[in-house]
């Protein structure tokens, strides 16, 4: 389950530091933010707590083995037999290996801080497509935010969020947002310009050109970023296991720490799983719809149909 340590002891960590003159602004930053914006972070600490609580108890709802019968029929639905099988033995494994609950856990950061992800970066690609200076404005941002080492996020959102779920979900949130926000721009920018040209022909307002015509012939793209944001958050969860976010992440930790080579194992294999199972997910996401059960049902019906 998750958990976070008490807010205030953010300040150990402004506390002690080694920095040269611009890591001392920026702790004077922080220290300004935590004086005078503390009741802005209580929000956002109490707001994704209930989001990542009410995830989580989604999640753990049905029991493990139906759980995985769901994931089992979304792949057979979306992907093929053979995934299906594949997310069958798989989630049974991780139950067989007694890491069922942190990989609940695991996935419920996951989803949230890409749901949140996806929430502010899908205007921001939008705005960024339509408005010039907005995409000069973020370019410059994202190169940062895609270029920091990821460790670098972790440390800002203990100082503002204190340990646990929320700091974990923050550093998350920020590290996987470029992809879908530079996807969201470059889709909705290769729409080719007859089709744009059409829209307003036919009299399209700017909104019905976004919904009916951009956004329609962007989706591929735009679902390819959907899908880097996943896989980057699964990748930032693990490591923000440093900061208490706990779920598979903590069992890798735990098998670094005590030298224990197969409880690490056991919790990359787990993270593996999971990885493939969101990967192919949301990769069927970008395809059309000739894979969906249906189309694949009627392929194989015309095998057998007489000539």
């Amino acid at each position: 389950m998750v958990q976070s340590l008490p807010f205030g002891s953010a300040y150990l960590f402004a506390a002690v530091h080694q920095a040269g003159a611009l890591g001392l602004a920026v702790d004077a930053a922080v220290v300004w933010l935590l004086t005078y914006a503390q009741s802005v972070f209580d929000v956002v600490n109490a707001g994704v707590m209930a989001l990542v609580a009410f995830t989580e108890h989604s999640l753990r709802a049905p029991s493990p083995w139906i759980f995985a019968l769901i994931v089992a029929g979304l792949g057979l639905w979306r992907v093929s037999g053979g995934f299906a099988l594949f997310a069958l033995l798989g989630l049974n494994l991780v139950l067989a290996m007694g890491l069922w609950d942190p990989m609940i856990s695991t996935l419920a950061l996951v989803l949230t801080a890409s749901f949140l992800a996806l929430l502010i970066g899908l205007p921001l690609g939008v705005l960024s497509a339509r408005i010039k200076p907005v995409w000069r404005l973020l370019r410059p941002c994202l190169d940062l935010m895609q270029t920091m080492p990821a460790f670098v996020y972790l440390i800002p959102a203990v100082m503002l969020f204190s340990t646990g779920a929320v700091p974990a979900i923050i550093a998350t949130l920020v590290f996987s947002m470029p992809p879908v926000v530079r996807l969201t721009q470059l889709g909705i920018r290769q729409v080719p310009l007859d089709l744009i040209e059409v829209g307003r022909a036919f009299g399209c307002s700017e909104l019905q050109l976004l919904w009916k015509v951009q956004m329609p012939s962007a989706l591929p793209t735009l679902m390819s970023g959907v899908n880097q944001t996943i896989m980057l958050a699964l990748s930032m969860v693990v490591i923000a296991s440093m900061i208490g976010g706990g779920g598979l992440g903590d069992v890798v930790l735990r098998g670094i720490q005590q030298l224990d080579v197969g409880l690490g194992f056991e919790g990359g294999i787990a993270v593996v799983i999971l990885a493939v199972i969101l990967d192919r997910l949301s990769q069927s996401l970008m395809l059309e719809g000739e894979r969906a059960l249906e189309a694949r049902s009627r392929r194989w019906r015309s095998l057998w149909r007489t000539p």
